[in-house]
């Protein structure tokens, strides 16, 4: 098994910022905008992505929130072991009639961002729902969805995958690798 960097922790933190920029550049104030992390791995990048919005904006208030959407997936029964679900914080959180950026680590086939569409659904109905992503992995969807902001494209074949490791998730360092089965 091979690893191949993608982004080092340097050009992680770079790609953050240019979406944190991008965010701003569209969301002005984030009066009418909520961010919302995906569990489990999109929930660091998103809690990061507000940290930094939250720097950025000084005396703004920055709406943030997480879904689960293990429940909410296609694939959740067909799974060989019991699944965990992992905790909602969305107590504070008005999504109606809002926007919303779900953010997610890798979008791979989409069925992720379906289920976390579905589990956002339950809190409201938000006025628009874009999608953020650090990786977009191409040519490899099983679903009709495309992300709004996008931190690298790649392309691979179906036999590698891709890790994002980032240390609030217990990981020793950020960055994000291609890992090439042989």
């Amino acid at each position: 098994m091979k690893r191949k960097v993608l982004l080092s922790g340097k050009q992680l933190e770079l790609t953050l910022d240019r979406l944190c920029h991008q965010l701003i550049e569209n969301h002005d104030n984030f009066k009418d905008t909520v961010i919302i992390g995906l569990q489990p791995r999109g929930v660091y990048l998103a809690r990061r992505l507000h940290k930094k919005l939250s720097t950025l904006l000084k005396n703004t208030k920055v709406p943030y929130g997480e879904v689960d959407p293990t429940f909410y997936r296609d694939d959740f029964r067909s799974k060989g072991h019991p699944i965990a679900p992992r905790s909602m914080n969305m107590d504070s959180v008005i999504i109606e009639n809002k926007n919303v950026v779900l953010v997610d680590d890798v979008l791979y086939t989409g069925r992720t961002i379906r289920a976390g569409l579905d589990a956002l659904l339950d809190f409201g109905r938000p006025r628009k729902v874009e999608l953020l992503v650090l990786i977009d992995r191409r040519f490899s969807r099983d679903l009709p969805i495309q992300p709004d902001y996008v931190g690298k494209r790649i392309d691979t074949i179906v036999s590698q995958n891709v890790k994002t490791d980032l240390k609030e998730a217990g990981d020793k360092t950020d960055g994000v690798w291609i890992i090439m089965n042989d």
